[in-house]
């Protein structure tokens, strides 16, 4: 059992010992009620936490029964559901009156339940929205069709220079986020941006430390390349490759054409969903690459070997893990993320922060809310300064 003295734990939820594994399962009953005519015969599908936002989900369509389209949820814990309707694609997804985005359902589940819904319009019926750049000028595309040899495929990179960069000589440390599209822009986030850049360019300015920041786009086969185990539904995991091309490929790249901190502890790694899955396996594989690590909403449902990979794995990590879950995303996977904590808690000397939001939703949103204090805590003892090369 390591130190205590060594582990950092910020519980930041009062409420944290309700969120319990359930053992009464319910029946949802979703019915639409009102939808526009036009697409009226088009299959709609459900799609949320339940099954990983499929949108097109053979398990989840709605049937006509008793004079509205209904489908029933069986076995269902006292959660909370989160979902939209679909006509099986994000593009042809339910809309406000205008053809505006709107929020997900959400529904506490603490007994059978029956939700009545009414589609105002499908998304799809509207000219599509022209989103404007949002990206910082500290951020440019390093590749738009980076060589991934492991995985006989390309990538686009971005990278983010802090503020300065180009004016100094210091070394920096270097984050390697996933799902890259996401992080700067949103011009190319399908479900709005983390928002990366703003907030470094405001917190640097205001004293905190600098930090450079790799983002990598998510390709085709985003579930395989971010499991590194075989998944029934969505096939052969291909985690282990991916993992080798960020260690064995692109970090050599980047220590070899930027001014970077190459150890450990001044290499970060992270992302949210199964971006958070594959950032936790990379660093239980190198835990002589990665010290530090921001887990956001972790899918490890869909990785039947992660909690004994880390039960057998864990007693390396040394460094520094945020774990971040909202409370609105379901209890399976809180618990799921807490039983992987409370493995590495006991296996390591790892100092963790972990983060049950009340109100957390499984979205770019919450990350972005939660991006600030991830950073200033990861970049904590020992970042205060960039090291200048001279020294």
């Amino acid at each position: 059992m390591p130190n205590n003295h060594k582990r950092l734990y910020l519980f930041l939820c009062a409420w944290l010992c309700a969120v319990t594994v359930a053992f009464a399962q319910y029946t949802v009953t979703l019915r639409i009620v009102q939808q526009p005519a036009l697409h009226a015969e088009d299959t709609i599908f459900a799609a949320g936490n339940f099954n990983n936002w499929q949108p097109a989900d053979g398990r989840f369509y709605f049937v006509k029964q008793h004079g509205y389209l209904s489908l029933q949820i069986k076995n269902v814990p006292a959660t909370v559901v989160e979902f939209k309707c679909t006509r099986g694609d994000w593009g042809k997804t339910e809309s406000a009156l205008a053809g505006a985005d709107i929020g997900n359902h959400v529904i506490s589940i603490t007994g059978d339940t029956t939700i009545d819904i009414s589609i105002a319009a499908w998304k799809d019926d509207f000219a599509p929205v022209v989103k404007q750049r949002t990206v910082s000028p500290n951020v440019h595309i390093l590749d738009t069709a980076f060589a991934v040899p492991q995985l006989n495929s390309k990538r686009r990179i971005w990278i983010y220079l802090p503020p300065g960069y180009h004016a100094g000589n210091e070394k920096y440390p270097v984050m390697y986020l996933q799902d890259g599209q996401n992080l700067f822009d949103a011009s190319t986030a399908a479900f709005g941006e983390w928002g990366v850049d703003e907030i470094l360019d405001s917190m640097v300015k205001k004293g905190a430390p600098s930090c450079i920041v790799v983002g990598i786009d998510n390709g085709a086969e985003r579930m395989q390349e971010y499991n590194p185990f075989d998944n029934e539904k969505f096939g052969k995991g291909k985690g282990k490759a991916y993992v080798d091309f960020l260690v064995q490929t692109l970090k050599p790249f980047i220590d070899g054409h930027y001014r970077t901190l190459r150890s450990k502890n001044r290499t970060i790694i992270g992302g949210s969903s199964m971006g958070g899955l594959i950032s936790f396996y990379a660093l239980l594989k190198y835990p002589d690459i990665f010290g530090r690590g921001g887990i956001f909403s972790p899918a490890f449902w869909t990785a039947d070997g992660i909690k004994k990979l880390t039960d057998s794995a864990g007693n390396k990590l040394t460094g520094k893990l945020f774990f971040y879950m909202g409370e609105l995303e379901g209890g399976t996977y809180v618990n799921d993320m807490e039983e992987v904590v409370e493995t590495v808690a006991k296996k390591s000397d790892a100092m963790i922060y972990k983060v049950i939001d009340p109100e957390g939703q499984h979205n770019e949103q919450a990350w972005h809310k939660w991006f600030a204090d991830f950073y200033r805590w990861i970049m904590e003892d020992g970042f205060n300064n960039a090291i200048r090369l001279d020294k």
